[in-house]
């Protein structure tokens, strides 16, 4: 797959997964606000438990002006101030039926603040995400207009023994005329293919003396993506071969008529579908233990983790 259809699939899902955070996290606090603004009566309630879970939630019980009596649990910021036994005030709506308590004092956000902080954190980071891919463009861009010099390249696949980002990667191993040889990584191409086997001339644009990303560009006309600085050793942490150069399908074991489309045996975006489902499984853990069980930080946990996973290892260039 070329880059740039990886880099569109990154930044949609990057957009989409905020998107839906957005969406369930800013419609329930919307919800919030508006009841909230409906809650313009005050009862004076009784802190029965304190210390509740790990924020330390308080459980109140309150009468409203029907002699309804209700306990409810609230987050709250001051802690030591509302324990159990102290008087706690409670705002609701005087007109509905069954109606849900809201804390009084305007200091004591918590519940609110769960729903907007995490996307206050969250829209940084898909910015920062698209970013990235913004950047990988704009370098590719302008490291590509400065003047070339011809140089022998070699395609080496490296390696990963550890950890779960692109465990493959693809090396070009650059020979200039006096002999020195530097190392870049790109991202995958198909063009690279035809180069598995033997050295190839290419035109290497960029600095010549420094270690910034250089823009190599194949006999007809290609030119890879640079994915980190321009190295003067080969890297460390992995283990460099020669790419294969057939790739494992029904070819290599049946006979295949003319004009059969043949699939390939492993599509390699099934991997975004299987570190998002590994995301939404630690989204779900974590929303049991940090959120209390809670269905509405349960589920902005797992689209949260269900996004950032599979966007961390596409931006860390998956071979096609």
């Amino acid at each position: 797959m070329k880059p740039s259809r990886v880099a569109l699939i990154g930044v949609t899902v990057i957009v989409a997964g905020y998107a839906l955070l957005a969406a369930w996290l800013g419609g329930h606090a919307y919800t919030y606000a508006h009841q909230r603004d409906r809650a313009t009566a005050t009862a004076s309630g009784t802190v029965v438990e304190d210390g509740i879970g790990d924020d330390e939630d308080i459980r109140v019980r309150w009468t409203d002006r029907s002699g309804h009596t209700h306990v409810q649990r609230f987050g709250v910021y001051d802690t030591g101030r509302y324990a159990e036994g102290r008087r706690f005030p409670v705002a609701y709506d005087p007109d509905a039926a069954d109606p849900s308590g809201f804390p009084a004092d305007p200091e004591e956000t918590a519940a609110e603040d769960d729903l907007l902080v995490p996307l206050a954190l969250a829209g940084p980071v898909a910015l920062a995400m698209t970013g990235v891919w913004a950047w990988r463009g704009v370098r590719f861009r302008l490291t590509g207009r400065r003047p070339g010099r011809p140089m022998t390249a070699v395609v080496r696949a490296g390696e990963r023994p550890h950890g779960w980002r692109a465990p493959e990667t693809t090396w070009l191993a650059l020979t200039d005329a006096d002999g020195r040889t530097l190392w870049q990584r790109v991202m995958g191409h198909p063009a690279l293919e035809d180069h598995d086997h033997e050295p190839v001339e290419v035109t290497v644009h960029g600095w010549a003396d420094a270690r910034r990303p250089v823009v190599v560009e194949l006999p007809d006309g290609t030119r890879l993506v640079p994915l980190g600085r321009l190295r003067r050793g080969a890297p460390s942490h992995e283990l460099l071969d020669r790419p294969r150069s057939a790739r494992g399908g029904l070819r290599d074991a049946f006979v295949v008529p003319d004009g059969t489309v043949v699939r390939p045996a492993r599509a390699w975006w099934r991997q975004v579908l299987l570190t998002a489902g590994a995301g939404a499984v630690m989204g779900l853990v974590m929303g049991f233990f940090m959120a209390g069980g809670s269905p509405t930080g349960t589920v902005g946990f797992v689209l949260g983790t269900g996004t950032l996973l599979p966007s961390v290892w596409i931006l860390s260039a998956p071979q096609p």
